[in-house]
């Protein structure tokens, strides 16, 4: 069986980290910031972890290198 290949769409979205979890960006970040709080707008620019749910999903997008 060949090696699979990474998804390229999911290689730009997401990164693993050190022990194996996955990091993504935050969506409602590119504009329309004139009403969303300071708060808001702030915890926005954290990465945040994929959820347990659509993990599975996404590692097979990912595989090891």
């Amino acid at each position: 069986m060949p090696k699979m290949k990474t998804h390229k769409g999911s290689q730009k979205r997401f990164r693993k980290t050190g022990t194996g979890k996955v990091k993504r960006s935050h969506a409602f970040t590119s504009h329309m910031f004139a009403h969303k709080s300071q708060k808001q707008k702030r915890k926005l620019r954290k990465a945040a972890l994929v959820s347990k749910g659509d993990l599975k999903r996404i590692a097979q997008l990912l595989p090891k290198k």
